[in-house]
């Protein structure tokens, strides 16, 4: 229930000069872990609301789900949401749910994986919360594709859509109860009914 008071508006963007390197970035998201960071490929932090309990909910079953799948194999690394990745761009991006391959993860050193790493994962979702723009996800979707991802998802629980990204082919969009993965997922199929209903009362 609202006080009446005015509530401060927090900027979603900070500028840090010198622009910082990779290594303070990671120790400024590990100061800061309350908040989640990323960075733009100019240097700029960007700020992003915690998620709401649906969004969380929603979120741990797509991972729930591509684990499940990556379990049938055992093959390359399956993160959430609190994985950092620094890409070719110089920005740092955190997606919702990730897998590397097994040919990206099969050189990593185990203090590589202590830490961000300087990699693009083969495949990305990414899920939209309520505070999400649907023109800034996907251009966040652009973004990791720019950057070398195979395969990204923007799950859309508020149209019950899913915008799939594949390197070399035009964006699509797709309405069904499930989705089929294709190239590094392959043989990953994602129960969309199941994730809907994270948004169900």
């Amino acid at each position: 229930m609202s006080t009446g008071l005015e509530i401060p508006k927090m900027p979603s963007t900070l500028v840090i000069k010198p622009v910082l390197s990779d290594d303070d970035f990671e120790q400024l998201c590990a100061t800061n872990a309350d908040v989640a960071l990323e960075r733009t490929k100019e240097g700029e932090i960007v700020v992003n609301a915690p998620a709401g309990f649906r969004t969380d909910d929603a979120n741990s079953e797509i991972i729930a789900q591509l684990r499940v799948w990556w379990k049938t194999h055992r093959r390359g690394r399956v993160c959430g949401s609190s994985a950092g990745f620094f890409l070719p761009d110089r920005s740092s991006k955190s997606p919702d749910a990730a897998y590397i391959t097994d040919e990206q993860s099969g050189g990593l050193t185990n203090e590589e994986l202590d830490h961000f790493l300087h990699l693009a994962p083969a495949f990305v979702v990414e899920l939209r919360s309520k505070s999400d723009a649907l023109s800034k996800a996907l251009s966040k979707m652009e973004l990791w594709l720019a950057n070398g991802v195979q395969l990204g998802w923007l799950v859309d629980p508020y149209t019950r859509a899913v915008y799939i990204y594949e390197a070399g082919k035009d964006p699509r969009k797709e309405t069904g109860e499930q989705i089929a993965g294709s190239g590094p997922v392959e043989g990953f199929v994602l129960d969309l009914n199941e994730v809907w209903s994270s948004y169900r009362v």
